[in-house]
């Protein structure tokens, strides 16, 4: 069995963009891969009767200065993005494109940071298309039926096993919540031969 953690994110969520700046040295010392696996994380939200931050101001203003504290231990750049909440399908679409037509990589981190770093509103047309362009993915792509097909997968996917919002991880069956649980995703990606 190779080693591997699934990652369930969503381009909406401060702390997948985290865990993403993370993710690739834990494979790297594990020998695992990733396997990424973009959701919408309203949609499992909804799915399984969640609530996100924003519907409790003091929860709303401590993820805010969640992220940041996430951010300097991590030694990344990071800034809240002032559009969120914002609507993701048709990013986290680019993303199931990017992955099929072999352009996941020059698409993935740059979108993440876009919102996360760069303060972009990817949710805005002009803004999503040039990074497109730029991944060298037609952007007619995100609105193909196998594009949404495997959106809903994922979301269908994620829920059916249990996840109730991203980032979500699973080794080996096991799920994990939250960048916060990274050192479990490693310990458990290490106990496997």
């Amino acid at each position: 069995m190779s080693k591997r953690v699934e990652f369930f994110y969503d381009y909406l969520s401060p702390f997948s963009y985290l865990a993403d700046t993370q993710l690739p040295e834990i494979a790297r010392r594990t020998g695992a891969e990733i396997a990424y696996r973009p959701i919408l994380m309203g949609a499992i939200m909804k799915s399984v009767g969640n609530a996100g931050p924003l519907s409790i101001p003091s929860k709303a203003a401590y993820n805010i200065a969640e992220f940041q504290r996430w951010a300097k231990r991590y030694g990344v750049p990071a800034q809240f993005s002032p559009y969120f909440p914002f609507n993701t399908i048709r990013i986290v679409r680019g993303a199931i494109a990017a992955q099929l037509v072999g352009r996941f990589a020059e698409f993935h981190s740059a979108a993440f940071r876009a919102i996360w770093e760069q303060a972009q509103d990817l949710s805005e047309e002009e803004a999503l298309r040039r990074l497109l362009n730029e991944a060298q993915i037609d952007p007619a792509l995100i609105e193909g039926d196998e594009v949404k097909n495997r959106l809903r997968a994922n979301v269908d996917e994620a829920v059916e096993r249990g996840a109730f919002g991203a980032p979500t991880f699973f080794v080996n069956g096991e799920m994990f919540w939250g960048n916060d649980r990274l050192d479990f995703v490693e310990e458990a990606l290490m106990r496997m031969a």
